[in-house]
């Protein structure tokens, strides 16, 4: 019915319709296509102020030099040893909190639940300092442990609130005609409930893969080291180490953009799936 309300407007809107699109286009895209075309400009380029201009010719061998003169592929595999648990722990936690707070009646169950919603709008930027020492007080800072565990901790509120609002949309009578054959709880979870979340745990992995992944403040709050430090604040010292040579840092950004693209693509048809799904609900 889109296209037909924009056939029956004005030929002004019409025109108006055309052009905010690859409008909003070209200014999502413009920054990713700057970082693009520097990654593929040679050093002699950027040396001479060639910074906005095309490249006299493309360097695809930056690509390989940012492997071969920086650590990046360390910090690639530690934003997966940070991401890939931190997806794991925050949805299973929010499958079962989840199936808690939207299965179960007890007086403090919309308490619970408010402060899961409160929770996420606390600007995590005033967790800084408590955090930290918290942390190393423990002996977890400056270590994967320390920056999945508090990711997992962080992501758990959003996660909960996710899965109980889609957990609450099921066909409850599924839940009583188990009950009623007797079958125990945690069976109506594992073999009723979670099979028909696969499209919301689809959509929420992907969601938490890309938040954990861009992080930039608590890796670099965190984590001191190229043996700890993910992607995102690898790059930041990349910056540091090779100061002349912003073409190996743009070569860098678009390699660790690739895996939460690739994620979406992969999981495209379950994540769209799992964000509509309750709105189809009669």
């Amino acid at each position: 019915m889109f296209p037909i309300a924009i056939e029956k407007a004005s030929p002004a809107t019409q025109i108006l319709y055309k052009l905010a699109l690859p409008v909003a286009l070209i200014l999502w895209l413009l920054p990713l296509l700057g970082v693009a075309m520097t990654s593929l400009k040679p050093s002699s380029d950027l040396a001479a102020g060639n910074y906005f201009g095309l490249p006299s010719y493309l360097a695809f061998s930056n690509y390989a030099d940012v492997f071969t003169n920086s650590p990046i592929a360390s910090y690639i595999i530690n934003s997966f040893k940070v991401t890939i648990p931190t997806v794991i722990g925050a949805v299973a936690i929010a499958c079962l909190s989840g199936f808690a707070l939207a299965v179960y009646r007890f007086k403090m169950n919309l308490v619970i639940f408010f402060l899961f919603v409160a929770g996420n709008f606390v600007p995590f930027q005033i967790l800084m300092v408590p955090v930290r020492d918290l942390t190393v007080s423990t002996g977890l800072y400056n270590t994967i442990t320390g920056l999945a565990l508090f990711h997992i901790a962080f992501q758990s509120g959003f996660c909960t609130l996710f899965m109980r609002n889609f957990i609450k949309g099921l066909p409850f009578e599924l839940i009583e005609s188990a009950r009623v054959e007797g079958v125990s709880e945690f069976r109506i979870f594992w073999y009723i409930v979670l099979p028909l979340m696969r499209p919301a745990i689809a959509a929420l992995s992907v969601l938490v893969f890309t938040f954990i992944w861009n992080d930039y403040f608590w890796a670099t709050v965190l984590t001191t080291s190229a043996e700890t430090q993910p992607v995102t604040a690898g790059l930041y010292s990349l910056n540091g180490q090779w100061i002349a040579q912003w073409q190996l840092v743009s070569a860098g950004s678009i390699i660790a953009a690739m895996p939460p693209v690739l994620m979406f693509f992969l999981m495209q048809k379950h994540f769209i799936a799992g964000l509509t799904l309750g709105a189809t609900k009669g």
